[in-house]
């Protein structure tokens, strides 16, 4: 049923807020420190876990997957508002750091690009009449 679909992302989220609040009053920071990624990663990896063990089925992976897809990108959005508003009040090494990372993934994009590249032509590589003959005639002398 979804309703179960729906149930484990509530339960991850609870849980996860839990740990980011637990996690900002341990580090002394007076907010959630990344309730909504260990949600996240408590979804996945639950999931995945109970995927394995035949314990969903096709109607509660479902629900899963549709509340994952509204979920993440409205959290992400709303994270990142309250990220430019914090970076913006803490000064220029925030905002910094914030541009430096941005940086660093769009410099990243022509580099993945390259090895996918790669990746593919070795499997449009066309096979060669007489390879797998001659290769196990020579491993047989």
């Amino acid at each position: 049923m979804i309703i179960y679909g729906v149930a484990l992302l509530s339960i991850c989220t609870l849980a996860g807020l839990f740990i980011g609040d637990l996690l900002g009053v341990l580090l002394g920071v007076p907010s959630n420190v990344g309730g909504v990624g260990i949600a996240m990663i408590l979804l996945i990896f639950g999931g995945g876990y109970l995927s394995k063990r035949g314990l969903l089925a096709g109607k509660t992976e479902q629900g899963i997957e549709f509340w994952s897809a509204i979920y993440i990108p409205i959290v992400v959005a709303m994270a990142a508002q309250q990220n430019v508003v914090g970076a913006l009040g803490s000064g220029p090494v925030a905002i910094l750091a914030g541009l430096a990372a941005v940086g660093l993934s769009f410099a990243m994009v022509p580099v993945l690009d390259r090895l996918g590249r790669q990746d593919a032509a070795a499997e449009k590589k066309p096979h060669e009449p007489g390879t797998a003959a001659q290769t196990a005639a020579s491993v047989q002398r």
